[in-house]
């Protein structure tokens, strides 16, 4: 393990983070193409619906699955980031007591 791999994922593990937070937020940059597509057709169904005088609920709600969805997608990238993290760390004790334990002295 080297500090160039803990880096690169401590950097990653904030990005993902600051994603979380925007979609929490209800910011689109940070969703993928599909759930963009879903969102922009979502709202572009409940301005129809507005527009005829008709209830926006069902938009309102599809809006909100795929938000929830992106941010259980995000939820799910932060912890496999963390397992990770914590798997290389484990790996450079372990072989930090290997070469401890290894030695004349």
């Amino acid at each position: 393990m080297g500090n160039a791999d803990l880096r690169r994922l401590d950097r990653a593990i904030e990005q993902t983070t600051k994603k979380l937070e925007a979609v929490r937020r209800g910011e689109w940059w940070p969703l993928n193409g599909s759930e963009r597509r879903a969102m922009a057709r979502a709202l572009a169904g409940g301005a129809y619906r507005a527009g005829r005088g008709r209830s926006t609920d069902r938009a309102e709600q599809r809006m909100d699955t795929t938000g929830t969805a992106a941010e259980l997608r995000l939820n799910a990238e932060l912890t496999a980031l963390h397992g990770e993290r914590q798997r290389l760390i484990t790996e450079a004790a372990r072989a930090k007591a290997a070469r401890k334990s290894s030695g004349w002295w």
